[in-house]
């Protein structure tokens, strides 16, 4: 998944400023207890990133 797709996704899940918002703040176990922000910046693949957001928020599988 290309990081452009990853946003995207999350812009249309969570509205462009939450989606920001929580990429910046909202830790999440499944990324190591990381933000998507950290995780990214650590080098971990948007497609593994997107897959622990929609675990975290119980996203349908129609989004995943």
């Amino acid at each position: 998944m290309r990081l452009t797709v990853f946003w995207r996704n999350m812009h249309e899940q969570f509205g462009e400023a939450y989606a920001e918002s929580l990429a910046k703040d909202y830790v999440i176990e499944g990324l190591g207890s990381r933000t998507v922000q950290q995780a990214l910046a650590d080098g971990v693949g948007a497609k593994d990133v997107w897959r622990a957001v929609c675990e975290a928020f119980g996203l349908p599988p129609s989004v995943r």
